[in-house]
Order: C-alpha cells, then structure tokens, then sequence
C-alpha cells in the first residue's frame, strides 16, 4: 500500500477538514464563555426549570440565561449582568432570594469580571506558543542523531504542523458549533486543546521513531522508508486513539452536561490527531525532502544563481 504516493489525496482531506473552520473563525469567531467574556455562575439545587429561573430573573436585566444540569442533583445557571460593578451583588442577592422561593437552593455562586476574563484570555494564548515552541525543542532534541537525510529540526516542525492541523480543525468545528448552536468555549476549552496537542505529538512521535530505526537499518529511498514505517506503525495508532476514542464516547453520552463540550473537544481532537500523525506529518517529511533534493539540483544546475 504505497500511503505516501497519495499523500497530495491526503493534504487535500486535511484541506477540507479545516478550510471552512478556519472560514467561520475568520468571520464568526468563536462564542466566548464567561472564563473569557465575563459573567456570573450559580450552582443550584432543587426545582431547576427554565421557567422558573426566568421568573427569578425578571426585572434584573440579566442577559443569555442558560440552565445547565451539571450532575444527578445539580445545576447550573450562567448569565451575564450587565449592570456597573457595585451593583452586582445586589443583583446577585434578589435573584437568590427569588430562587429560594420557587424551591430552588444556591450551592455556590461565582462572578467574573473583565479584567480576570482578559487575563484568562491571554494565559490561554501564551500556553498554546510556549507549548508549540517546547515542542519543537524537545522533538528536534530527542531525534538529535536520526540519520539523514532528515535534520531533528524537520521532525520538530513536522510535528507542530500536525499539531497545529488539529488544533485548528477542532477550533473551527466548535466556531461553527458556536455560530449555529450557540456552543460556548470556556477554559475547559484550553484543556481540551492542549490535551490535544498533547496526544497529537504522542501519535506523531510514534511513527517518527519507527522511521528514524528503519533508516539505520533499511536501504532505499527515502519515501519508501517512510511509506514502510508508517505501515508498520498503522494498527498500532489506530488501536490505540480507538481505545481512546470510545472511552470518551461513553463520556460524551454519558457523562454530566457541564463537562459535554470538553469530551466533544477531546473526541473531535483526538481523531484528528490520529489522521494527521500518519497522513500529514510523515508524508510531509518526504513533501520537505523532496524539496531540498530538488533546490540541490537547481543549484548544481546553475551555480551562479545559487
């Protein structure tokens, strides 16, 4: 099965899985919590219907109420009070006192402001570079004596284009989530994508290390070395992301309401990893090769210019 012959049919999945996320990305963006867009959280018990939660509500302005069974005996009530600052726990006190008389009792309450927002905001995009950056040091380190005629630097950022595919095929799905169903993303979002990111350089590595042993005891040309390995290594990334991938089934029907969009994230992910460990990052290695022998032969060609 020459896997490696088809790699533009592959690139051109990859393509299609992440063009119209990134589409949606660029004019929707993605619907932003209240870890990022502020807003208040209140974790209740006892009669929990919409209705009454509305009537409760009534009269405060609170804005994109939403009713979220967290567990067999919780709930939880998100919303954003648009009033000034120092009204907010007085806000906060009538509604409480208005769910109290429909049966309903306040386990825990938390308000998040927008400067704590901003800061979640940005942790979360300074996580995500120093992680891709960690990456690339640690992968170029460890595959330091592959021999050739791979460099440890092509493996590092092979694997950060794989990661990066499915980070952003994973955004993009949960943009177009938002901007058609109303998903929001909340800082279980950033755990999501980092576990991700995660399991993708975990897959990655697996076939990487594969070629990097086939090419010191194989001869050949390069693509059939990589072709072989990723052969070799096929049923085992497979086996293993679908041991992975039922688990979190069961926990995405399952598993409690407030944890729903975190699985989806970890299952969306976690396949797209899979494809792009075996799909994209080896046969890219051979795409990059392929390249340098072809800028090698130019310059023989015409040596002045080089």
């Amino acid at each position: 099965m020459n896997l490696i012959g088809k790699r533009r049919i592959w690139y051109g999945i990859s393509l299609l899985m992440i063009v119209p996320g990134l589409i949606s990305l660029a004019i929707f963006g993605l619907k932003l919590g209240i870890d990022f867009n502020s807003g208040q959280l209140s974790v209740v018990r006892g009669n929990v219907a919409t209705s009454n939660v509305q009537e409760a509500a009534k009269g405060l302005g609170f804005q994109d109420i939403k009713v979220v069974v967290s567990g067999s005996d919780q709930t939880q009530i998100r919303f954003r009070d648009p009033a000034p600052q120092n009204l907010h726990e007085v806000n906060h006190q009538k509604f409480k006192t208005a769910l109290v008389a429909k049966g309903i009792t306040e386990l825990s309450f938390d308000s998040v402001g927008p400067t704590v927002s901003s800061t979640i905001a940005t942790n979360a995009v300074v996580s995500l570079i120093l992680v891709s950056l960690a990456i690339v040091f640690y992968v170029a380190f460890a595959f330091r004596n592959a021999p050739p005629p791979v460099s440890p630097w092509s493996f590092g950022i092979m694997a950060i284009v794989a990661l990066l595919h499915d980070a952003l095929f994973v955004l993009g799905v949960f943009s177009l989530l938002g901007h058609f169903f109303g998903v929001e993303i909340d800082a279980l979002f950033v755990t999501a994508i980092l576990t991700v990111i995660g399991f993708s350089v975990h897959d990655t590595i697996v076939v990487f290390d594969r070629i990097r042993e086939n090419l010191r005891r194989e001869k050949g040309s390069f693509e059939t070395i990589v072709n072989d390995s990723i052969l070799e290594t096929i049923a085992r990334s497979v086996n293993t992301s679908m041991t992975v991938l039922l688990t979190l089934l069961a926990l995405f029907l399952f598993g409690g309401q407030s944890i729903r969009m975190f699985v989806l994230a970890l299952l969306i992910g976690v396949a797209s990893g899979t494809y792009s460990s075996i799909f994209n990052a080896s046969p890219l290695l051979v795409t990059l090769h392929n390249y340098r022998l072809k800028r090698m032969a130019k310059a023989k060609l015409n040596p002045n210019k080089a």
